[in-house]
C-alpha cells in the first residue's frame, strides 16, 4: 500500500543551501514545479539562501526560502533579502518562523512581526507558510501555540496573501489526524502539509527526533517500523503514510499533502518517492 495521488501529488521538500548543487537527485522523484523548501542555517550567509533559491528555480522547482525571524538582525537585513529573492529567483512564496535563539538578535520578535511587517507583501510576496505543531513544542505551551497561529493567520490575510501551514515531522499518524480535525473544527481550512521524515537510518531519525522535540516512544518507533536496538537499521515512511492514508477523511480533514524531511538524503527521499509514485 502506498500513499495516493491525493496525498503523493504536489508533495513539498525541504532543502539547505548546501544542497543546492545536488538537484538534480530531486528529478528522480519529484515533478517539476514541486514546492522546495529552502532552511534558513546558521553559518549560511543570505548570499548562499538566494543563490539556493536562484538554483531551485532553474532547476524547474518552486523555491520557498524560510525565514527565521529571531535570527535577523535589523528591518534591512530583511527588506534586502527579500528583494535579493524575488530580482534573483522570482519569488513568491515564503516560509516563516520564530527561530530557536533564545533572544531576538534584531528587532523580530517571532515570526508574527515579520509578518506584520508588511515587507513581505510590499515585495510581492503571495503565499506565506507557517508551521504547525501537531505533537506540540517543546518550549511554547499549546494555548500559545494556538494563539500565535491564529494571530499569523489573520495577518496573513490581512495582508492579501495566501496562507498554509507545513508540520513538525511524526513517527505517529494519531497525533496528526487528530490535531488536523481540531483545526479545521475551529475554521482553519488552509492547507496543510503533514512533515514525514524521508529514508534514514534509526541513528539519524532519533537525533533529529530529540532535537526538534518529538515523540519516540518505544511503541510509536514501532508502529513507525524501527526497533531501538538496531542503530545501524534503516526506515522509510511507509507505515506512517500507509496509517495516513487509512485515516485521512476529506470532510474532516481538509486537504493535506505531505512534505518531506530529508534526514537521509535528498537521494533516497527522490527514490522512495519515484517508487510509489
Amino acid at each position: 500500500m502506498y500513499a495516493p495521488p491525493s496525498l503523493l501529488d504536489d508533495a513539498s521538500i525541504e532543502i539547505t543551501a548546501k544542497d543546492q548543487h545536488h538537484l538534480d537527485q530531486l528529478a528522480r522523484g519529484f515533478a517539476p514545479g514541486t514546492p522546495v523548501s529552502i532552511t534558513f542555517l546558521p553559518g549560511e550567509t543570505f548570499e548562499d539562501r538566494i543563490a539556493a533559491a536562484q538554483r531551485v528555480r532553474a532547476a524547474g522547482f518552486t523555491p520557498v526560502p524560510h525565514i527565521s525571524a529571531r535570527r535577523l538582525t535589523s528591518v534591512a537585513e530583511l527588506e534586502g533579502f527579500v528583494a535579493g529573492l524575488v530580482d534573483a529567483a522570482a519569488v513568491t512564496r515564503v516560509f516563516v518562523v520564530g527561530g530557536d535563539l533564545p533572544q531576538p538578535a534584531g528587532p523580530f520578535e517571532d515570526a508574527l512581526a515579520v509578518i506584520r511587517s508588511g515587507i513581505l507583501a510590499f515585495h510581492g510576496i503571495e503565499q506565506v507558510g507557517i508551521a504547525g505543531y501537531p505533537e506540540g513544542h517543546p518550549d511554547i505551551a499549546p494555548a500559545a501555540l494556538d494563539a500565535a497561529m491564529r494571530d499569523k493567520l489573520d495577518a496573513i490575510h490581512a495582508a492579501g496573501q495566501r496562507a498554509w501551514i507545513a508540520t513538525q515531522f511524526s513517527f505517529d499518524a494519531v497525533p496528526v489526524l487528530d490535531w488536523l480535525a481540531r483545526l479545521r473544527a475551529e475554521g482553519i481550512d488552509e492547507t496543510v502539509r503533514i512533515g514525514v521524515p524521508g529514508p534514514a537510518s534509526v541513528k539519524t531519525l532519533l537525533r533529529f527526533a530529540t532535537r526538534c522535540g518529538v515523540g519516540v516512544s518505544a511503541k510509536v518507533m514501532t508502529k513507525y517500523g524501527l526497533s531501538l536496538t538496531q542503530f545501524l537499521g534503516n526506515a522509510g515512511p511507509d507505515k506512517l503514510i500507509e496509517a495516513l492514508t487509512a485515516g485521512l477523511v476529506p470532510e474532516v480533514h481538509g486537504d493535506a499533502r505531505l512534505h518531506f524531511y530529508p534526514f537521509g538524503g535528498l537521494e533516497k527521499t527522490a527514490d522512495w518517492v519515484a517508487r510509489r509514485g
